[in-house]
């Protein structure tokens, strides 16, 4: 399995900005691992021209589960695959919270994503009260269960653990905690697909930086990182790639 550096921009960025991608491929123009960056949807079509024929892929940060409609201001899966998008997050937290996802409606969101020949990036995560409660395991085997599609294998699905209360604080768990998460999605990926949930790459977010990104990847089960702020810049992203690449 090839490990995964997944930048997430979230509601960042501008064509001027498409820079740090030309300086991430030229640092970077053959690393041991994939890596995408996921730009705010109006920079989709401008990043995949600038990095055509680099090994740096680009996504989506969210879909909706419709191919086309009366459904403003949305964006469907097979608008993104056109604008040359090959990932694509989903469920991430913020979205969860923000905007009242549910299991269900991020599970209809990855049936379009593969329908539509992207690789959904499904995000799961507990926040803080929730894991001061026990419930960390509970709660996300609960979003595993409910916004995975039946049959996806190692080639149409992308795990992302991200901590709610990790995100953005500069607070990160442990290193056990997060071998115990990653330990648990696998056992119960294993049950839910079968044998093809050894290949699918199970991403750690939260916080992820330079200072911390080699010691999360020695973590068992942790197959790249989903990273917010630090994918901003080339040098922050480049330096957590090259972690991930000597993992």
């Amino acid at each position: 399995m090839r490990k995964l550096a997944a930048g997430n921009w979230k509601m960042n960025g501008n064509a001027a900005a498409l820079a740090e991608l030309t300086a991430l491929t030229e640092a970077h123009p053959a690393p041991a691992c994939d890596m995408l960056i996921c730009p705010p949807a109006t920079l989709i079509a401008q990043a995949a021209w600038a990095t055509k024929g680099t090994r740096l892929a680009i996504g989506g940060q969210d879909c909706h589960p419709k191919a086309s409609g009366a459904h403003t201001g949305d964006i469907s899966a097979a608008m993104l695959k056109d604008a040359c998008a090959s990932y694509v997050i989903l469920g991430h937290s913020e979205r969860r919270a923000d905007h009242g996802e549910t299991d269900e409606l991020v599970l209809a969101k990855a049936l379009a994503a593969v329908e539509a020949g992207l690789v959904p990036v499904v995000c799961l995560g507990e926040t803080e009260a929730q894991r001061d409660a026990g419930q960390t395991l509970a709660v996300i085997g609960e979003q595993l269960a409910g916004s995975v599609p039946a049959g996806s294998t190692a080639a149409t699905l992308v795990i992302a653990y991200e901590p709610v209360w990790a995100i953005g604080t500069g607070r990160t768990p442990t290193l056990d905690q997060i071998a115990e998460v990653h330990s648990f999605l696998r056992v119960s990926l294993m049950k839910q697909i079968g044998g093809e949930a050894a290949g699918v790459r199970l991403l750690y977010g939260g916080s992820v930086k330079p200072s911390n990104a080699a010691e999360i990847f020695a973590v068992g089960h942790v197959d790249g990182a989903l990273v917010g702020g630090a994918s901003l810049k080339a040098a922050d992203f480049g330096a957590i790639v090259a972690a991930l690449a000597a993992a």
